[in-house]
């Protein structure tokens, strides 16, 4: 059993779960997403795992603090593996497909960021916990396609 796997176990067992084989299959397909995924990613494939299923249990694992939601603008939410379960990292989405990217920033900016953070929550007697950044955009497919159709669309003229 991985690491990964133990911490799941434990955090399912403390709010009275059981770490199920079709659990474990759902917490394999997250990990091995590597970005945030939508439900309907989850489902079927080759999980196997029926559509329900995944939606109730990524209520649970949510709860359990197994699983982290990524809120977009398409009709999708998408979910991750819990941060601490993972590494520390933010997102790119894009509000025309609703794709996020993982990516990590340099340190140095890390640490500015993290600082500011700290700082302006102190200055509100705010005790943060942690930071989360979500760049939201148009990635490369999107702006690809849109400056393809405005070059057609000037082309006609």
């Amino acid at each position: 059993m991985s690491r990964i796997d133990e911490v799941v176990e434990e955090r399912l067992r403390a709010v009275g779960q059981r770490y199920t084989p079709k659990r474990r299959a759902l917490v394999e397909a997250l990990r091995q997403a590597g970005n945030p995924v939508a439900t309907p990613d989850l489902s079927g494939g080759p999980s196997g795992l029926p559509q329900s299923f995944v939606y109730r249990n990524l209520v649970v694992l949510e709860q359990a603090g197994v699983v982290h939601r990524v809120v977009t603008d398409e009709e999708f939410t998408r979910y991750e593996l819990a941060e601490d379960l993972t590494a520390h990292h933010h997102h790119l989405v894009c509000r025309s497909c609703g794709t996020v990217e993982d990516v990590t920033v340099p340190p140095r900016f890390e640490r500015f960021m993290a600082q500011t953070v700290f700082d302006v929550a102190g200055r509100s007697g705010f005790s943060a916990a942690g930071h989360r950044l979500d760049v939201i955009g148009t990635c490369r497919r999107c702006a690809g396609s849109r400056s393809g159709a405005t070059a057609s669309r000037q082309a006609e003229r």
